[in-house]
């Protein structure tokens, strides 16, 4: 036979061509001449007339050079293989170089018949790691289906991965292994940077991967920060291969590079913006910036920063967001504000009013009366005459934002950090008889604190100057509390935090050839290494999301209350989020088997088709995989993976009554349907908008920096007040460095890669070498191709006026493709940036 090993060059390797002296490069060089590469060995699906594992037959792969009309190196051998060998089932490989390699696949070819080895992954080098690499073929077997000859192959493999949980991981190592949050943190650098443990009963939270990192003298329980970079398993590590994690790279480089920058311009960090022209100015002229000979990160991120000609100078300037640009009044509107909720970038949020009145289940001895001073009245009066309160809760007309009982126990503590202050808050609104949402009213709630009583009051859409000027600032305090829950909950926890144990049980109890391994796997690349930057930078210790945030160092401590008191894997499916929210009930004549409590409710509209096709493509594979329902609970890799996600993953939430058991097909099928949904439609929908919602920032502040101006003023506080309105709505802005901090980050993340994986895109080798999944796979590819048309279509519907209308930004989000850039559209197969 003849066999051919196909690597990925990397960006090192481009910087070696011109690198000399490399001991390593020198030795590898006289490895390629020798042709011994890689040693390869073939692994016999059979036994032995005495039951033994056949001996394998080896070879050693010598470099070919370039493969024509690609970017890729080959490796190619001839081998001799016996009559009698049988079926190959696997290859055995030993990286001979002294460097690592990325192997994409590897193909031999008897007699015109290919047999497939898919690899996309790192091979050590023997002087690292002496063990030999493990490949199988593309076929893939349920774990009682295993050739007799692969099953000490199959375990072998799977404990390479698992570790045993003890030293600090090497870089060119694969262990997934599991670890509280216990390196947000930095008390080494600053006793101010110190913060708690997330994971565990007093902050429960989702395990992050175990890097093995010492702890801290100072605090025993705080892993230490100063080894970099952050550990993540070799393979979830792809800024050396692919062009994916351009978004991973420009992040780094706005954290490392531009946000340093701008600090040292922006030596104010209280500095607010004096008018709305300083704020234009952002995006019409930019920021200067001085660019050190040190300053390469730059030169990485030409949408951001540009050089000025002839100059040693650089400009940060902004692109105008494309909701600013379709409509530069938008944000201030209140149709707008209410519209975002269902076609914007946080709609987790809004849910129907079932009760009256509004009540809050936290102590009233600790944080005053829990009754909501929205009143009847009120209601009735800003309804006006159309229905009576009752009769607005019958018809389903009542909806409300409420982050009272989440951010209320936070108030006084966050009150105690310069430049912020907080509130807890609810936001009524109405639907009209065109499927519009208009506001009712808005409660701010203040605690009891040191000697002052609670302190409430309701703010609505008034008529007069000075009702009409406290309303848009109760209404910038809303958007700052959405703001942090979008980020901190809707985005980072139920996608990003909760996806990583999913990703470490995958790896660490289903095969490489386990059929859900192979469905799963382009949903959770990238992942960890997004996470792991993360937590390097954005939600550690006066990251990003600290600095610039409302709940500033409680920010964190806050998504685990959410996680503890919110999140249910069972709500995590579109239709139970839905239905857990009021936004929907089931309904078997309805669409998508849901009716909607909101026609027009752009984002349930697009994702339940999203969600539908999902299904349809996980009821098709796993039926056939699994054709009778003990399968699925006789299955022991699926039994312990499913086993590890709840008891150790989400360990603080194992006791659960409302997890879902693991038994039939239609468990599976709903199981992983969610998992891949909440890595694909539901990132998507909370992060590829963020920069047209939140580029321009008065459109979604960050934080309210100044309390409202009728909470217990001086004179000379409510003169000022009454003597510019807008001064005081510009102060309770975010900060220059704030806005600009944010909006950098916001530009990155909202970016998609040239080379993006979208979902349907790209059919996984395991996929195409199964007729019955790879016609599955071309109709579901069709479905989202079919997706896009009908999205358009909506969004030209005049009937639709949650996502049509003068100067609006259509409802894109879920469209599943996209050009390259900030494009406001396209789902990826997983969460990479």
């Amino acid at each position: 036979m003849k066999g051919v090993i196909t690597v990925q060059p990397t960006i090192s390797d481009a910087l070696a061509k011109v690198t000399v002296g490399l001991v390593g490069s020198v030795v590898d060089n006289v490895s390629d001449l020798l042709g011994k590469s890689f040693s390869v060995e073939l692994v016999s699906t059979d036994l032995d007339s005495s039951g033994e594992l056949k001996e394998t037959v080896k070879a050693y792969a010598s470099y070919d050079g370039l493969q024509e009309g690609t970017k890729f190196y080959t490796y190619k051998f001839k081998i001799e293989v016996p009559d009698e060998f049988g079926e190959i089932g696997a290859i055995l490989i030993e990286n001979k170089h002294h460097k690592e390699a990325y192997l994409k696949d590897i193909v031999l070819d008897d007699d015109g018949k290919l047999i497939i080895f898919p690899c996309e992954s790192w091979i050590h080098s023997k002087y690292d790691n002496p063990d030999k690499r493990i490949f199988f073929t593309d076929k893939s077997y349920l774990p009682s289906e295993t050739p007799v000859g692969l099953k000490s192959l199959r375990e072998k493999d799977l404990e390479s991965l698992r570790g045993n949980g003890e030293g600090e991981r090497k870089s060119f190592e694969r262990i997934y292994d599991y670890d509280t949050y216990n390196d947000i943190g930095d008390p080494e650098s600053n006793l101010d940077l110190s913060r708690p443990v997330l994971g565990g009963t007093q902050h429960p939270y989702p395990r992050r991967c175990r890097t093995g990192r010492d702890m801290t003298s100072i605090e025993p329980w705080s892993e230490s920060r100063t080894i970099l970079p952050v550990y993540v398993p070799r393979d979830e590590d792809f800024s050396e291969i692919k062009q994916v994690t351009f978004g991973a790279t420009a992040l780094y480089s706005v954290l490392h590079a531009v946000i340093p920058t701008l600090e040292s311009i922006l030596t104010d960090t209280q500095m607010g913006f004096s008018s709305f022209k300083d704020i234009a100015s952002l995006y019409d002229e930019g920021v200067d910036m001085l660019q050190s000979s040190g300053d390469g990160f730059l030169s990485a991120l030409p949408r951001l920063v540009k050089s000025i000609a002839n100059t040693k100078k650089s400009v940060l300037q902004f692109e105008t967001p494309r909701l600013n640009d379709k409509d530069s009044f938008s944000w201030y509107r209140d149709e707008e504000f209410c519209r975002q909720t269902l076609a914007g970038l946080n709609p987790y949020s809004i849910q129907l009013v079932t009760e009256w009145p509004l009540m809050s289940k936290l102590d009233p001895k600790v944080y005053g009366p829990a009754e909501c001073v929205i009143t009847k009245e009120i209601v009735e009066q800003e309804i006006k005459g159309f229905m009576t309160l009752e009769e607005a809760i019958e018809q389903k007309k009542l909806f409300v934002l409420d982050y009272h009982d989440l951010l209320l126990p936070y108030v006084n503590k966050v009150r105690e950090l310069e430049g912020s202050t907080l509130y807890g808050s609810r936001t009524l609104m109405f639907l009209t008889s065109t499927g519009t949402l208009r506001p009712l009213a808005i409660e701010l709630t203040r605690p009891p604190n040191n000697g002052k009583p609670q302190w409430k009051h309701v703010y609505t859409p008034c008529w007069d100057a000075t009702g009409a000027w406290l309303w848009k600032l109760a209404k910038a305090h809303v958007l700052a509390h959405d703001s942090g829950h979008h980020q901190l909950i809707s985005h980072w926890l139920r996608t990003h935090c909760v996806t990583e144990p999913y990703i470490i049980a995958t790896n660490r109890h289903l095969s490489k050839m386990h059929p859900i391994q192979r469905l799963l796997c382009p949903h959770l690349r990238y992942t960890m290494e997004i996470n792991g930057l993360a937590r390097l930078a954005l939600i550690n210790a006066g990251g990003t999301i600290e600095t610039s945030f409302s709940l500033g160092k409680y920010s964190m401590q806050f998504s685990s209350d959410v996680y503890a008191q919110q999140w249910r894997f069972d709500h995590e499916a579109l239709p139970d989020d839905l239905i857990s929210r009021g936004m929907g009930v089931e309904d078997k004549n309805a669409p998508h088997g849901i009716k909607l409590t909101i026609e027009d409710y752009p984002f349930a509209n697009d994702g339940l088709l999203l969600w539908d096709a999902i299904k349809q493509w996980a009821i098709t594979y796993i039926n056939h995989y699994y054709p009778q329902p003990n399968l699925v609970e006789t299955d022991q890799e699926l039994q312990a993976w499913w086993t590890e996600i709840r008891t150790v993953g989400h360990a603080d939430k194992k006791d659960e009554p409302w997890w879902p058991q693991l038994k039939t097909q239609q468990d599976l099928i709903k199981i992983v349907t969610t998992i891949m949904w909440v890595s694909s439609g539901h990132h998507s929908a909370v992060n590829f908008g963020q920069y047209d919602f939140a580029g321009y920032f008065p459109n979604r502040p960050t934080i309210a920096r100044t309390k409202m101006p009728d909470e217990d003023p001086t004179v000379e506080e409510w003169e000022a007040f009454i003597s510019k309105p807008e001064d005081v709505l510009l102060d309770s802005f975010p900060s220059q460095i704030q806005a600009t901090r944010v909006m950098s980050v916001l530009n990155i993340l909202s970016t998609h890669s040239p080379d993006e994986e979208y979902i349907g895109t790209n059919i996984e080798p395991a996929w195409a070498a199964e007729p019955t999944i790879k016609a599955a796979f071309e109709e579901f590819s069709g479905t989202l191709k079919g997706l896009e048309a009908i999205i358009d279509s909506r969004n030209r519907d005049p009937n639709l006026r949650n996502r049509s209308g003068a100067g609006l930004v259509p409802y894109q989000l879920l469209k599943p493709f996209s050009e390259p850039g900030v494009t406001g559209m396209g789902v990826p197969y997983s969460i990479s940036i």
